[in-house]
């Protein structure tokens, strides 16, 4: 892989990663047009950690306000060992929303890890789950227009999108675009759907990362320059796919990315035959 190509498939990274039209589908699709015949483990765990960088510094006050919440909370059960939480405390409850719905993430992560690889390496995988990405965004269309206040955001709302971004390990299958679709299929507001998804990605993201340390080998290592170019690209083009995202599911036009999920599927299938 050369610095070109590093650049290339960064910018896709960052702009899939968080487009509903599946960050693994892309890789795999143009890791088979570069002719490179499995990803190098460091480069794919540094585009993730330049996807990383941009949601976190997206939702950098968001982010902050959990931080400060789970702080307050903590000290106050220090102090008065009360475990009461504040019924208007939404912010701490988003952060055990997002504990919720990476427990479910976390378990099926680990069952698929064995054969990561060979789903990884199949070109008809991943075009066969773009086009199941393309039926679910579809669907939104009919998502009800009264959709529930951000308030009643369950535990049980957030334990099924974590199983849907869990299953989204699958190459092809979005992760942005399958989480947001549920959470509207279970009645959340669009912001709250999407806002949801994004922080949700970030344990997602570093749990990958931190079990794909351990398989580094002396192989896997290449250029800094290189590595650089993918943080820096995926990080950039994440941040606008973010900013672009959010606008289109405020809007209720996610069904709009449906037909590329297609064709791009179709396109796979075909050249993987």
């Amino acid at each position: 892989m050369n610095i070109y190509q590093a650049a290339i498939l960064g910018i896709i990274q960052g702009l899939t990663e968080f487009l509903p039209v599946s960050s693994s589908g892309h890789l795999v699709l143009f890791q088979h047009l570069f002719g490179l015949k499995e990803a190098e483990l460091l480069f794919d765990i540094s585009v993730h950690l330049g996807t990383l960088a941009a949601v976190v510094i997206f939702f950098r006050s968001d982010i902050s306000a959990i931080i400060v919440s789970v702080f307050r909370y903590c000290k106050k059960v220090f102090n008065t060992r009360s475990f009461t939480i504040a019924k208007d405390d939404f912010e701490l409850k988003l952060a055990l929303l997002i504990v919720a719905g990476s427990v479910p993430t976390a378990i099926i992560g680990l069952m698929f890890k064995k054969i990561a690889d060979q789903l990884f390496s199949s070109v008809l995988i991943a075009g066969s789950m773009l086009i199941l990405t393309g039926l679910i965004l579809q669907f939104t269309r009919f998502v009800k227009k009264t959709p529930k206040d951000s308030k009643l955001f369950s535990f049980k709302d957030a334990i099924i999108i974590g199983i849907s971004q869990g299953l989204a390990i699958m190459p092809g299958l979005s992760r942005s675009g399958t989480t947001i679709s549920t959470g509207l299929f279970l009645g959340l507001n669009h912001e709250t759907a999407a806002k949801y998804s994004f922080l949700l990605s970030i344990p997602a993201i570093v749990g990958a990362c931190l079990l794909s340390i351990g398989d580094i080998t002396g192989s896997n290592i290449i250029p800094l320059k290189t590595v650089s170019a993918g943080i820096i690209a995926s990080c950039l083009s994440g941040y606008f796919a973010l900013k672009f995202l959010l606008y289109i599911v405020k809007k209720g036009r996610l069904h709009y990315f449906s037909p590329y999920c297609f064709a791009v599927g179709i396109f796979c299938i075909i050249i993987g035959l």
